[in-house]
């Protein structure tokens, strides 16, 4: 297929482009990027007062999928991905079951490609059953193309048998993708440890919980020498230790997600399940340093950590709902709202947190880049266009958002996956 963008800004991290351009994009592969194409296409797009970027790359999605499908699956995530401009992502092990052999792997991968046109990557579990004692599969996991593991949901307490899951990951050239909580120290916690969670009669997380484990993990990899990403991130003290560890030139990266950098727990108004996640909505303190450590490079990555959950395990008190928010359709948009549009952060830095940097981090070849020779994996978005978030429209089966209702500006119109529309606004959907 040959599809030719007509008239769009180009934002580029990797060329530092930034201005109006064509793209020509035939058989999946950009083949110009330049003034003025006059060329026959099959689709001709008109991108004039539009944005086009590299196609999104989200490094922290849950999937659901295998068994727990009743809250998402791989096609639906896919759908809701497309919708979000989101190219491609990663897939957290912590289904049911666990995702901890290389077989496991492998149907993921072949379920992915026959159910689904956005490109998903599965990481494998650190250990057998995410129960912390054993080491899984980690070097078939690596031969099955899953390039990073993860315990996420948990951090691996036993520090001996993460040193040795790291040492295997190091050993494969795999990412480790740390989720940072001392569950010793959560004591039944629900919500951050304020006044927030005191008027409303709650136990608290402490920020220690998450501060303690990145302190730990950071040592570690300091010590293996594997390539260590922090996800989630929420604190001020986790930014601060990213600092240090960088120019420590120990080899990490980090990413935030939108709730922890548009919300803090003083949004709380209400016992609303929709407000719990994992980590918890933290103080105002704390979002200023996640939003600068993202304009001083200290996190270089924007993810969701979409976690859909029923209507049934989220509409009750956030004593007993579960954990978690989806993302995938509302991340760009909330993006730029809050930090485009508002000047903490570029469009060129808003491309490269949420593609360019994650595609360098998990050594993606051809992607992350709207430039002549590189895979046909773009997003086409709006920023002239104001709306409110609507759960009731989500691609997601899970519709658990606090954002419900928000007025947002910037749309993803147009959806592109090795040269492929896969996602158009007001048409038809992959």
């Amino acid at each position: 297929m040959k599809i030719l963008i007509k008239k769009g800004r180009v934002v580029d991290p990797k060329t530092d482009k930034d201005e109006i351009s064509d793209v020509l994009i035939q058989d999946g592969i950009i083949q110009k990027v330049e003034k003025n194409i006059e060329e026959k296409a099959d689709r001709i797009i008109d991108a004039e007062n539009r944005i086009v970027m590299p196609g999104f790359i989200d490094m922290h999605v849950h999937l659901r999928d295998p068994g727990l499908t009743y809250k998402e699956d791989l096609k639906s995530g896919g759908l809701a991905a497309a919708k979000g401009g989101i190219t491609t992502m990663l897939a957290m092990p912590n289904t049911k079951p666990v995702i901890d052999t290389k077989d496991k792997v492998e149907d993921v991968h072949r379920r992915a490609k026959e159910e689904t046109k956005v490109n998903v990557i599965q990481l494998g579990a650190v250990t057998y059953g995410q129960e912390g004692k054993e080491v899984a599969d980690i070097k078939g996991m690596a031969q099955a193309g899953c390039k990073g593991i993860s315990e996420d949901g948990k951090s691996v307490m036993d520090s001996a048998v993460y040193r040795q899951g790291m040492k295997l990951a190091k050993e494969n050239d795999l990412l480790v993708l740390a989720h940072c909580e001392d569950i010793n120290l959560v004591e039944g916690g629900v919500m951050n440890a304020d006044e927030t969670a005191k008027k409303m009669g709650f136990k608290g997380i402490t920020n220690a919980v998450e501060d303690v484990i990145v302190a730990r993990d950071i040592l570690l990899a300091k010590e293996t020498g594997v390539r260590l990403h922090l996800c989630h991130c929420s604190t001020k003290d986790s930014v601060r230790m990213l600092e240090e560890a960088k120019k420590d030139h120990i080899c990490v990266t980090a990413e935030v997600c939108p709730h922890h950098f548009v919300l803090t727990t003083e949004d709380i108004k209400r016992d609303d399940g929709n407000f719990k996640m994992n980590p918890p909505l933290r103080t105002r303190e704390d979002v200023d340093a996640l939003i600068e450590g993202l304009k001083n490079g200290a996190i270089d990555v924007i993810a969701t950590d979409h976690a859909p959950h029923s209507q049934e395990e989220k509409e009750k008190s956030i004593q007993d709902a579960a954990f978690g928010i989806v993302g995938l359709e509302t991340c760009a948009a909330l993006t730029y709202t809050y930090l485009v549009q508002t000047g903490k952060l570029t469009l060129m830095e808003m491309a490269d947190k949420m593609s360019y940097a994650p595609a360098k981090i998990l050594n993606l070849e051809g992607k992350g880049s709207v430039s002549e020779g590189m895979i046909g994996d773009l997003v086409i978005f709006d920023i002239e266009n104001t709306y409110k978030i609507d759960k009731s429209t989500f691609q997601s089966k899970g519709h658990n958002t606090p954002f419900d209702g928000y007025e947002v500006k910037g749309m993803v119109t147009h959806t592109i996956i090795d040269g492929n529309i896969v996602y158009e606004a007001g048409g038809s959907k992959a």
